[in-house]
């Protein structure tokens, strides 16, 4: 699992509203416990929906690689860390960048289809290339004078 979508996943499961089915961290299992250390003071008034998303989080935590555990321990004691008005607005900006990985994904693909530009057409630094200073200075004529405008 990336990164990213560890951390999307706990601040999605953060971010949900409380409601009164929940599960006490007492019956928590051991490999649970260890995976969502950081939150145990919290876990108890988080809804039953946040609980049940950090589960799933845990459920995968032993299959994670050390330093993908110790990031998410990180992160998860970050956020524990956290206001509630810091939370929010961490809310917000998740929320906000969350399309943008999509739109990112889409823009790489576009730019990878495309051919690379011929040699001679990349930009030339000016220090390295006498004559390039000599062609920017110079004004551009596309178009032949008695050439007839479409």
């Amino acid at each position: 699992m990336s990164h990213p979508l560890i951390l999307a996943l706990c601040l999605l499961a953060l971010s949900l509203p409380a409601t009164a089915a929940t599960q006490p961290w007492q019956s928590l299992e051991a490999g649970q416990k260890q995976a969502l250390a950081p939150l145990a003071r919290q876990w108890d008034s988080f809804s039953e929906k946040q609980q049940k998303a950090l589960l799933r989080v845990a459920k995968r935590y032993p299959t994670l690689s050390p330093p993908e555990k110790l990031r998410l321990q990180q992160k998860l004691t970050a956020w524990s860390k956290l206001t509630p008005e810091q939370r929010m607005a961490a809310r917000a900006k998740y929320l906000a960048l969350g399309k943008t990985p999509a739109e990112r994904a889409a823009k790489l693909k576009q730019l990878q289809s495309q051919k690379p530009l011929p040699a001679a057409s990349h930009r030339v630094s000016p220090a390295s290339s006498p004559s390039a200073v000599q062609a920017a200075s110079s004004p551009v004529n596309p178009l032949p004078a008695s050439a007839p405008l479409p």
